[in-house]
């Protein structure tokens, strides 16, 4: 019983202590950033959690953006 206690009191802690994100926008199509590709350039080794600003990527995949249509979670 005390461990069901403990976990409740853990997610609220949890839920407390998140950081705060600031709201995000939606990007359009010129923002997107794609990689590069460049045979001389490194790659990046990394040690734990960072980010890439430059990757160096042979295919990224169809880069879009399409806008949500429909308001989920109604009942009609």
């Amino acid at each position: 019983m005390w461990q069901i206690v403990a976990y409740v009191g853990l997610m609220v802690l949890s839920y407390l202590l998140r950081p705060k994100t600031a709201a995000q926008v939606a990007p359009t199509p010129g923002d997107v950033e794609g990689t590069t590709v460049d045979a001389s350039s490194d790659v990046p080794v990394l040690f734990g959690t960072r980010e890439i600003r430059k990757t160096n990527c042979v295919w990224y995949g169809d880069v879009g953006t399409t806008p949500i249509q429909s308001c989920g979670g109604s009942k009609k």
